[in-house]
């Protein structure tokens, strides 16, 4: 009898200690969609799913063993109720549940399915146990007939994008040199802007070789103002001007 009893308290220790390692790895899970539900990805979740799997494959595997003693032969019986706080319940529950009263205890200690539960799974094994074999086989072909049209529009859509990638080739441009070049003409140069009064290009302003005019010769004219609106196929301003130079102005007396 004593051996059986410690055998039995030594399952029981290691069922709870496997417990205890799927608690944390659900808490860990539950962690990480509340915080890093931005950056987490699949691979991360798939993984922190698998911990959570292989810790209930261990739960099934030691209760499933020989030596493990029937845990449905065991019945577990209240020793008190009460409607006060209990602060060993709060500490082993870790302050889920304070108080061990009346209403909590047909909840924690049930052995059977809530009343409705049970009543709703009956009703579906009555529904199942009166279902023939050719609706059954029906109602199945159906339901592979739905899922394989979800399959076919899931691949199609999977093989598109996959030609759609393939088809990328590098970067895409984003710029254009024609674009650029008329841009620093109309900047520079003001070409193809509207002119109210002629002027060239500010000082100091760079201008590409490809948009700049031809460069005059060694001791020929200069690009003035007028030369650059002429190559620009603008025509000259009909304002004409009187500029005198400072011999013809008169003289004055010092």
């Amino acid at each position: 009898m004593q051996r059986e009893e410690k055998h039995f308290e030594m399952t029981l220790d290691a069922v709870v200690q496997r417990l205890n390692d799927l608690k944390l790895a659900v808490l860990a899970m539950i962690q990480k969609l509340e915080m890093e539900y931005m950056d987490i990805n699949w691979p991360t979740f798939l993984d922190n799913f698998a911990i959570i799997s292989s810790h209930l494959t261990g739960l099934t595997k030691i209760l499933a063993k020989e030596q493990c003693p029937a845990l449905r032969n065991r019945t577990v019986l209240p020793l008190l109720v009460s409607m006060d706080r209990d602060e060993t319940m709060v500490n082993i529950t870790e302050g889920r549940v304070p108080v061990f009263s009346h209403d909590i205890v047909p909840d924690y200690l049930r052995t059977r399915p809530d009343p409705i539960t049970e009543q709703k799974m009956q009703q579906n094994e009555q529904k199942a146990a009166n279902l023939t074999n050719d609706a059954a086989m029906k109602q199945v072909t159906q339901y592979n007939k739905v899922v394989s049209h979800v399959l076919d529009m899931v691949s199609k859509a999977r093989e598109e994008w996959e030609i759609e990638s393939s088809s990328r080739t590098g970067i895409q441009q984003t710029s254009s040199m024609a674009d650029t070049q008329l841009l620093v003409a109309a900047v520079g140069m003001g070409k193809g802007l509207q002119f109210k009064a002629n002027y060239g290009p500010g000082p100091g302003m760079m201008v590409p070789p490809s948009i700049r005019g031809p460069t005059p010769p060694m001791g020929g004219p200069s690009m003035s103002p007028g030369n650059v609106q002429q190559q620009l196929g603008k025509a000259p301003s009909a304002v004409k001007t009187n500029i005198k130079s400072a011999n013809q102005v008169h003289p004055f007396s010092r």
